[in-house]
């Protein structure tokens, strides 16, 4: 039989060989390399589907964009919704032009009147606009690439709101010239220049028509620009799954 001490003292040895022997097999074994591999992989994957991506025309976490060519009808139906302003916008103009009274009160012209002018000058860049964007509409696949459609998204929203504000402007003055405003003592001036405000109404009449075309054109221009891409994704890292943020 062994003494106790001698038992304690095996067992002491026997534990010391075991870590002496566990730390030479982690030395010679590592486990953090393959970690490290595992992780280099699950990059390179990633990278991998961001570049597949990109040549799609998206990106992870963006939205994928979809490429599809515009039918003759609607490019006929879209090319005569842009000539339709043009025509309007020249006679608003042209009546505003005209637009002069000289009688016994004295004489008036739009070019007194600021707001007058700027409503010229918007059915000018409008009319000018439409003619241009209208011819580029009509060739096959010109409006089609995602540079224009950009472009045609841009300026219609631009001129919606400068068609939009030359109209209000003008129909306020014409307001305070129909009606006055008997807090700061201005009477009416229409019941001195009444073929001047008959002229000016109908121009701004027109105009609030123009704004009718362009802002179907802004709603077709967001279509075009807008159903090119598929709703924003999320990419799970752990798993390396595309979520999509809005539900079909």
């Amino acid at each position: 039989m062994h003494s106790p001490t001698y038992r304690s003292n095996t067992s002491f040895y026997l534990m010391s060989h075991i870590k002496i022997i566990t730390t030479c097999y982690n030395h010679i074994f590592p486990q953090e390399p393959q970690k490290e591999t595992n992780k280099i992989e699950k990059i390179k994957m990633e990278k991998s589907n961001d570049h597949d991506k990109a040549n799609h025309g998206g990106s992870g976490g963006g939205a994928t964009e979809k490429w599809e060519e515009v039918g003759p009808g609607m490019r006929t139906a879209e090319t005569m919704l842009r000539l339709a302003p043009v025509g309007l916008c020249v006679a608003a103009l042209v009546v505003m032009l005209k637009d002069s009274e000289d009688n016994e009160f004295g004489s008036i012209s739009y070019s007194n009147l600021t707001a007058f002018r700027y409503l010229v000058h918007a059915n000018g860049i409008c009319a000018g606009y439409s003619l241009l964007s209208a011819a580029i509409a009509a060739m096959p696949r010109s409006s089609s690439t995602m540079p224009r459609v950009w472009t045609f998204f841009c300026l219609d929203q631009l001129l919606t709101y400068l068609v939009l504000a030359a109209g209000a402007v003008s129909a306020e003055v014409l307001y305070l010239a129909y009606n006055g405003d008997a807090a700061i003592t201005w009477s009416d001036a229409c019941s001195s220049y009444g073929s001047f405000c008959h002229k000016a109404t109908a121009s701004v009449i027109i105009t609030f028509f123009v704004v009718c075309f362009y802002v179907v054109l802004s709603l077709i221009s967001s279509y075009k620009l807008f159903t090119r891409f598929d709703p924003p994704s999320i990419v799970d890292s752990d798993k390396n799954i595309e979520v999509a943020v809005f539900g079909s």
